[in-house]
């Protein structure tokens, strides 16, 4: 006898309630070519970030790369995509330590199968149009693979649930700030297109720190990267205590630059 017997389960009504949610992103200006690609997630996670951050960010990153470049110099332009870039490889390589920790965990304990979803997967087709875009389609792919990998290490008590819920937290926080840094660079390079010394560099997108200093890995594990106030930015329900991270939880010490340790015995930090 299967579950769905016994059970009444989702039949896509999980995914229309979560799509008409959100705002639909107004793509009506946007001229340039995409590639379509097929996406598919499955935990509860990784559709509600993409939902609600693919299609802004894609729009921000656009008036970025496109939009500004037509007031802006070109330079100016090419060190914010650098910031942005360096920010999401950051945390693509934070999300790959998390992947390799979790399959350890998994093996480690002897667990052999994972869990799944018995709602709907949402599956649809998108149009990329930039390759910083497809990278952060591909983070948030990652997102919704270690989402299950979490729950399967709950389940078979290798990792408590506090644990989890904080470590599902600190993920979908670098993800959501790569986003919210976006949308801040889009917001500071408008106000610089609106002034009459568009060009002076002395009004460039002002940073945590200057342009050309390397990025350093902020608490979560994404690069200190913030447009003017993170007040600004911090819309939409988020604010600012929400950009900050970093947990401790009994003996696994979760970061941004990975999942877990492995547990030990007696070595409980303080």
């Amino acid at each position: 006898m299967t579950n769905s017997q016994i059970v009444r389960i989702d039949q896509g009504g999980v995914n229309a309630r979560i799509i008409a949610r959100e705002t639909k992103t107004d793509f009506r200006r946007v001229e340039a070519a995409s590639i379509k690609m097929p996406v598919c997630f499955t935990s509860a996670e990784g559709k509600r970030t993409f939902v609600r951050r693919f299609g802004p960010m894609q729009l921000n990153m656009y008036f970025i790369s496109v939009i500004a470049r037509t007031q802006l110099e070109s330079v100016d332009v090419l060190k914010v995509e650098k910031t942005i870039r360096a920010q999401m490889d950051n945390v693509s390589g934070s999300m790959n330590k998390s992947l390799d920790a979790a399959e350890a965990l998994c093996q480690h304990h002897g667990v052999t199968r994972l869990a799944t979803y018995d709602t709907q997967p949402l599956e649809m087709e998108v149009g990329v149009i930039s390759s910083t875009t497809r990278r952060y389609l591909e983070i948030l792919a990652k997102l919704d693979q270690l989402m299950p990998m979490l729950q399967t290490l709950e389940i078979h008590d290798v990792l408590t649930l506090e644990e989890v819920v904080n470590q599902r937290s600190i993920l979908k926080r670098q993800v959501r700030n790569i986003a919210l840094s976006v949308r801040g660079f889009a917001n500071g390079l408008r106000r610089r297109m609106r002034t009459p010394t568009a060009a002076s560099d002395d009004e460039a997108p002002r940073l945590n720190r200057p342009l050309d200093e390397p990025l350093l890995p902020g608490s979560d594990g994404t690069a200190v990267a913030l447009v003017d106030s993170v007040d600004e930015m911090a819309g939409d329900g988020d604010s600012r205590q929400e950009l900050d991270a970093g947990v401790e939880v009994g003996v696994t010490t979760i970061a941004g630059d990975g999942l877990v340790s492995l547990p030990q015995s007696d070595d409980r930090p303080t």
